[in-house]
């Protein structure tokens, strides 16, 4: 009988800062910060007032709505997020939001916003 030994590999410590961002994409109102860590990307948005996905980001990406699922984590200022069944809510720093494909999204007020996104800022804001 041959018995295969299961090959593991030892995962490294990393550090990455925003400040030197491995890739930076830009649009009106916007720009997304992208550090690319541990096999995968983590991306920073900051959203000035004014801005709203479906004025800023929807001709980059060609949908109606934003198809990307996002984690994030709200660090400043408040996001408006419209869900395509017409379902609102206002993320404030210090949340954390889950949201699947399928919304529009805009800064509410005169701070920008700034959100960290464990999912979907690969795709974000790309041509």
């Amino acid at each position: 009988m041959t018995t295969t030994a299961a090959k593991t590999e030892k995962a490294n410590a990393e550090t990455k800062s925003f400040a030197s961002p491995d890739e930076t994409r830009t649009f009106e109102c916007g720009q997304v910060d992208l550090v690319d860590i541990a096999g995968t990307q983590i991306g920073r948005l900051t959203l000035q007032p004014g801005w709203r996905w479906s004025e800023h980001v929807k001709p980059i990406a060609g949908t109606d709505l934003c198809e990307a699922p996002h984690f994030q984590y709200h660090v400043q200022g408040t996001l408006r997020v419209q869900m395509a069944d017409g379902t609102e809510l206002d993320a404030h720093p210090g949340d954390v939001t889950a949201l699947p494909h399928g919304h529009d999204a805009w800064v509410v007020g005169d701070e920008p916003v700034v959100v960290v996104d464990w999912w979907g800022a690969s795709s974000y804001a790309k041509d």
